[in-house]
This record gives C-alpha cells, sequence and structure tokens, in this order.
C-alpha cells in the first residue's frame, strides 16, 4: 500500500499523511497506549539527539532507574541493548509501539526517544503520550521534505505544543528543556508547559563554567540551582558539553542529584559513530562521525582542525533520494574552507546518480581535481587513499555515516562499516609516500 502511494503521491501529499495517521491510530490501539504506564522523554533537534539520548539514559541508570530507549544507532530494554539497524531516526508506529508495551511488560520507568521531524510528521509518534520535551538545537535540514525552514521550525515545535495537550500522569509534569543559546528559543518558548527549564554555556537553570577543552575530552562545571559539580566528559567539543547539559537538565527535571549527574556523564563512553577515534597503533588520527548536515559537518572540522598539528584530510558525500540537494555545495564549501585534502564519495546514494551527488557538492568547491581534492565514488577506495596518504601529526575525518552498518545504493541495503573498512586498511600496514 504504502508503495503504491510513494508513486503516486508527495510525500506531503494530505492523503499521504492521512495514511500515516490511520496507521499509528491503529498500533496505539493494537497496543493499547503503552505510554501511558511510561514517563517519555522526547529529544528532538537537528544535531546532537542521538548523543543526548544516550547521556540522558546512563545518567538516569546511575539514579537508579530501570530506562527503555531509542535513537538513531541503538535501542535499549533494561538491561537489553542492541543496534539500531532500520536507518530510521524514529521507528515506524507498529514496531515503536510494541516496543514501549515491552518496555512497560519489563517495568521501565522512563523512556528516552529521540524523535526526528520526519516521525512528527508522518505521524510516527503520534499516540505516544510525552512528558518532557527535550530542544537541542536547529539548523536547515530537511528542506526539501518539509519544504520550508518555518516548516521544518514548525514540525520540531509541534512536540512541544502537544505536551501541554496530553493527559498528565500523576505526579509527572509536563516539561519542557530548551536550549537557550539557541537563535530560535523564543520560538520553542512560547508553548505553555508546567515546567520550564533551560540549559547553557552562559546562563540557564543548567549552565556550565570553567571550560577545558582537550583532543580526549573536557572539564567543566554545571550549576544549577543551589549546586554545582565538576564534570570530567570522555567526548570532546563545546558542542558535547551543550548535550551533556541538556541530559543534565533532564536529570534536573526528573530529581535527580548531581551526584548521579557526575557518575552518568563521567562513566558514558563516547556513543557509537560520533567523534568515534578508530585506533590500530597508526602515527595519524582516524574520526568516524554521523555530521552530515551543514552546521554539523563545519563543527566538527572546525574543532579537528584545531586540535591537528598536521595536515585534515575529510571524506564524505551526501544521502541521496532527491534529498536536501540545497545543503550539497554549501558542505562542499565548508570543506575547501577548512580541510587541507577532500575526498568525495558515496554516502547514502539510494536511487539517485552518484557522480552527479558529487559534481553537486563539488560545486562549492573552489580548488580544482587533484588539487588537494578527489572524487571518488567508491567508498572503500576513497578512505584507503587517504588513510595511504596520511603521515604523523595529520587527522583522517571520515563523516555522514556514523555507526550505520548498512550503506544504501539502488534499493539495496549493503553491509557496511566505515569502522571496519578503516581497520582493514589500516591493518595491511601499507603507506604510501608521497
Amino acid at each position: 500500500m504504502l508503495n503504491l502511494l510513494r508513486k503516486f503521491l508527495s510525500d506531503q501529499n494530505p492523503l499521504r499523511l492521512f495514511y500515516h495517521r490511520v496507521k499509528a491510530a491503529v498500533a496505539v490501539l493494537v497496543y493499547w497506549f503503552p505510554s501511558k504506564n511510561l514517563n517519555v522523554i522526547g529529544i528532538t533537534g537537528t544535531n546532537g539527539k542521538t548523543t543526548t539520548v544516550n547521556l540522558t539514559a546512563k545518567i538516569l541508570e546511575e539514579a537508579g532507574y530501570k530506562i527503555g530507549m531509542a535513537s538513531t544507532i541503538n535501542f535499549q530494554i533494561g538491561d537489553n541493548k542492541w543496534t539500531n539497524n532500520t536507518k530510521q531516526t524514529t521507528m515506524s508506529p507498529f514496531t515503536l509501539q510494541k516496543m514501549l508495551r515491552q518496555m512497560v511488560k519489563e517495568k521501565c520507568t522512563h523512556v528516552i526517544l529521540e524523535v526526528s521531524s520526519h516521525a512528527i510528521t508522518q505521524s510516527r509518534v503520534m499516540g505516544v503520550n510525552f512528558d518532557t520535551a527535550v530542544f537541542t538545537n536547529i539548523t536547515e535540514d530537511h528542506i526539501e521534505y518539509h519544504g520550508s525552514f518555518q516548516l521544518y521550525l514548525q514540525a520540531k515545535g509541534s512536540l512541544f505544543k502537544r505536551l501541554n495537550r496530553s493527559r498528565r500522569k500523576i505526579g509527572i509534569p509536563k516539561v519542557s528543556i530548551l536550549n537557550a543559546d539557541e537563535p530560535n528559543f523564543d520560538y520553542f518558548d512560547q508553548f505553555v508547559v508546567d515546567r520550564k527549564y533551560t540549559y547553557s554555556l552562559k546562563n540557564g537553570t543548567c549552565y556550565a563554567t570553567d571550560i577545558v577543552l582537550s583532543p580526549e575530552g573536557s572539564e567543566f562545571t554545571i550549576h544549577i540551582p543551589n549546586d554545582s559539580v565538576k564534570v570530567e566528559l570522555g567526548m570532546p567539543g563545546e558542542f558535547n558539553i551543550m548535550n551533556a547539559l541538556a541530559a543534565a537538565t533532564v536529570a534536573l527535571a526528573n530529581n535527580v542529584n548531581l551526584q548521579a549527574v557526575k557518575r552518568g556523564l563521567e562513566t558514558a563512553h563516547g556513543v557509537k559513530g560520533r567523534l568515534e577515534v578508530v585506533d590500530l597503533g597508526q602515527p595519524f588520527s582516524v574520526i568516524v562521525d554521523y555530521a552530515h548536515s551543514t552546521d554539523s559537518l563545519e563543527k566538527l572540522l572546525q574543532l579537528y582542525k584545531k586540535l591537528t598539528p598536521g595536515n585534515l584530510f575529510v571524506i564524505f558525500g551526501a544521502t541521496g533520494g532527491g534529498r536536501d540537494k540545497a545543503k550539497r555545495p554549501k558542505m562542499g564549501a565548508i570543506a575547501d574552507n577548512l580541510a587541507d585534502f577532500i575526498i568525495l564519495t558515496n554516502d547514502d546514494p539510494y536511487e539517485e546518480d552518484e557522480w552527479q551527488i558529487i559534481e553537486m557538492i563539488a560545486e562549492g568547491i573552489k580548488r580544482k581535481e587533484g588539487e588537494k581534492l578527489w572524487k571518488i565514488p567508491h567508498r572503500y577506495e576513497a578512505i584507503r587513499l587517504a588513510l595511504t596518504m596520511a603521515k604523523e601529526g595529520d587527522t583522517v575525518v571520515i563523516p555522514g555515516l556514523g555507526a550505520q552498518e548498512v550503506q544504501v545504493v539502488g534499493k539495496e541495503k549493503i553491509p557496511w562499516s566505515d569502522q571496519s573498512a578503516v581497520r582493514e586498511i589500516l591493518s595491511r600496514e601499507h603507506k604510501v609516500q608521497l
């Protein structure tokens, strides 16, 4: 049925959206409103959602709660953890409602869900009674799907708009948690809830001071009303401090003490596919990340430009399927400005022509091919070239796929892992001298 709708109707066609609503309503009825028995925390934004979900889960576990979690890269129900191979941030309504019902069965108390704008528009989270909504940030992304940045903003905002209208659970208020440093803060702040919390690098209900950054992570002091604690976070970059503050604010809203927050943040391992270091003893650094928007790519390259004494290599592409074509040359321009060596390659091309995607990215790059710029659609060969060229003190950054274990080429899902490709190439210990 859905394949037929996809063939003849656009994503935003009212009939297609109605189909999604009917499907979601049936799913809720089949599993009989499982979220009414859970404290549900929804985290949305353009960047940082997955890391914030995982940090929040870790803190709540340290506080003694049994949690359920669903993010772009992983799932958890109590002690059971497994990888998300669906290539969806938020699953289909039947999968989601079934999982929530299982969380109730396993006596989870809190659930942390990563919520995408697609999931909101397509009613995948319809019938989920959220208690807390968290906003990380918003930048231009998925514009072609939604039609404009304003419509993308409204899709994100509807998660907060629905909070006050949803049924209250005994002893659980409706809470919004907002990034006070975000330019679009006022838009999200307009929605009425029982309690509002903010987080920031400067001020807010929860904020950070005494920040010290290093390649291995960061140190900072978290402040909340009437208390503070020093934290050592094993994740580099100011954006990860923001993710940690968002998670800490969720904990504050759930009456978790700062010592549990400290333990949760300091024992949290780096999230797979997010600034993930691949180290086989090579004299240069290799970083795998999920950055796939203009903002996230820029922050990633700015971070490692500062941390790299040698040359900075970047190997990246853009998602196909007609998605967000306008951002492709912008990503190229960012790489051209910040990276010493650029290798353009495949991401998830879907049925779109791989060379066309690469050429659209290259439109934003001033240098010519061969001038520290290469175009290699085969992702393995693109990575191999960078790893054989890199020397001591260099950094090779591979954004786009992160922790994903499949690559979509045409209509096929092909097993793929950037981390595995790097390990296989490095294990050969073959280097080309330039």
